[in-house]
């Protein structure tokens, strides 16, 4: 079992920064595909960024060059630094972490609201 604890919310206006952590305990050992998506009102959930235990990175084409996904081994711990922000990235922000065979797990998700 994984549990994954996330802060870094708030409220910001457009063109502003925030980053979003998100910090795993317990068998982190299965995991190694580390995720951020996001679900706005009367949308379907959608991934932003993910990265793995061989740093790979992969961004939906809305967040390039704005979002950047790391991680911290040590503190089992990853980040979505969201910069130069836009209404529309206004959503409930989780994080997932997933490993093989059938280890999936959430976040209980965090609120960015970013006003025009």
């Amino acid at each position: 079992q994984v549990d994954l604890v996330e802060s870094g919310g708030g409220l910001v206006q457009a063109g502003g920064s925030l980053r979003l952590s998100c910090a795993a305990s317990g068998s982190t050992f299965n995991i190694n595909v580390m995720a951020w998506y996001r679900q706005a009102p009367g949308k379907q959930r959608e991934l932003v960024a993910s990265t793995t235990t061989g740093s790979s990175t992969n961004y939906a084409d809305s967040v390039k060059g704005r979002f950047t996904i790391s991680r911290d081994v040590l503190k089992n711990t990853w980040y979505l630094q969201m910069n130069s922000l836009k209404p529309e990235d206004t959503a409930v922000y989780y994080c997932n972490a997933r490993g093989p065979p059938f280890h999936d797990y959430w976040g209980q998700g965090t609120q960015v609201t970013v006003s025009s």
